[in-house]
């Protein structure tokens, strides 16, 4: 991968990616706002902010015009909210650059924020909410981050709670668009069959009134935990559904490529230990993954399963146990190596399109402020040995960082309290 980075006179950054011979050229608009920024008040605000943005500009002053527009492109466009960033995006075809990119700037800096629009949207959000709230494989998730972080930022959801979405006003909004939505926190990414010095002029033109004032930070994440910890919610479900966490590091540390591999062996892929063991062997579960989350200034490292509730304890025993494996043994040169290249596969499998790219080098650029390319990455990763995994594991597979979060038809925790250590 290739790209080009250039930091305009008022701050805002523009990469593009040159992508010549694809169909498709993809425009992100990254901003660093996100639930992370937010307040026990304001919790929800950056994701319903994000739904405002499509609802009308004084140029395009309806939800429709946006849309209309959009799809007389034969566009691809939506957002997308986190817990340190939301992004914008637009994907047409290259004759239809220069009208998508008025579009998305349009949306960007001209929101209306009417209070008919934000009445509206209310309804829409509230759903949204109960949406995920009646799925338990969001619900285990959610309940596991408020027992990680307790009620801070990184413990709230990114959605918000009900009552703070229906007490919003338009005045909410505009205050906090006006912390965040500034140009040194802004990010454009252009991915396609562009040219860079003609794509830089048009967002220079385009984003020349973008505010330039001083960007609000965030509170940093505290953590604090001297013992195992577990949350059981109760949901009449016929399958249990449980998330197993360990506390880790921020996305700037040097072993970040090393827990890489170590999910990937553990529970990325058909042939992962995790999936081996859980589906393949016992027969317990559908579904069973594992992932690390690393942001600016902690990490996470979650396995998650739904499981069969008459052998849930099997399974927990199961995952742990797995997981102290890590620490005890040296992974063998055969697997090691599978997990490599299937980490070099599967990212440049998913690096194919015009908005992977652009989403890839967003990101990055959003939270460390530097972007290093697939190829450095894979370079990275390729040179870590079994002993620095297992190292690793003997750091982060320990009874004080361990979690867990059950979502099931229990209406009490005890049978779960002794299983959640890695002690044999």
């Amino acid at each position: 991968m290739k790209f080009t980075k250039k930091i305009l006179n008022n701050g805002l950054r523009v990469i593009t990616i040159p992508m010549p011979d694809n169909p498709a050229v993809t425009v992100l608009v990254m901003v660093e706002a996100g639930s992370k920024y937010e307040t026990k008040s304001t919790n929800g605000i950056s994701h319903f902010l994000e739904h405002m943005m499509f609802k009308g500009t004084p140029r395009r002053p309806k939800a429709s015009d946006i849309s209309r527009e959009f799809d007389g492109l034969g566009a691809e466009s939506n957002a997308f909210t986190s817990d340190e960033y939301t992004g914008y995006y637009v994907k047409v075809a290259p004759r239809n650059l220069d009208t998508a990119l008025d579009i998305i700037s349009d949306m960007y800096l001209n929101p209306l924020f009417e209070e008919r629009e934000i009445a509206k949207e209310k309804g829409v959000i509230v759903e949204e909410i109960r949406m995920y709230r009646d799925k338990p494989q969001s619900q285990v998730q959610d309940a596991l981050g408020a027992l990680l972080y307790g009620d801070q930022p990184a413990g709230w959801t990114v959605l918000g709670p009900e009552e703070n979405i229906q007490s919003f006003s338009r005045n909410d909004f505009l205050t906090y668009r006006e912390k965040h939505y500034v140009a040194s926190a802004t990010t454009v990414v252009i991915a396609g069959a562009v040219s860079e010095k003609e794509v830089v002029k048009k967002i220079e033109d385009l984003f020349s009134k973008i505010p330039s004032q001083k960007k609000e930070g965030k509170i940093e994440v505290k953590e604090s935990q001297k013992s195992p910890a577990l949350v059981v919610k109760y949901k009449k479900t016929d399958q249990t559904h449980l998330a197993i966490a360990v506390r880790t590091f921020p996305i700037f540390d040097r072993r970040i490529p090393a827990i890489g591999l170590l999910s990937t062996i553990l529970g990325r892929g058909m042939s992962s230990r995790l999936f081996s063991k859980m589906r393949d062997e016992l027969g317990i579960c559908y579904y069973i993954r594992s992932s690390h989350h690393a942001y600016t200034d902690h990490g996470v490292f979650i396995v998650a399963a739904g499981v069969d509730t008459s052998r849930v304890e099997l399974g927990i025993k199961t995952i742990i146990s797995e997981l102290a494996r890590m620490s005890e043994e040296l992974v063998a040169p055969a697997e090691l190596k599978k997990a490599k290249d299937y980490v070099a596969g599967t990212m440049m499998l998913n690096l194919e399109t015009s908005d992977s790219q652009a989403e890839f080098v967003g990101i990055q650029e959003v939270l460390k402020g530097t972007v290093k390319t697939p190829e450095i990455m894979i370079r990275e990763m390729r040179k870590v040995s079994a002993e620095e995994i297992r190292d690793l594991a003997k750091v982060i597979f320990t009874d004080v960082g361990l979690n867990m979060a059950i979502v099931g038809p229990y209406k009490e925790d005890k049978r779960f309290k002794d299983l959640l250590t890695f002690k044999k």
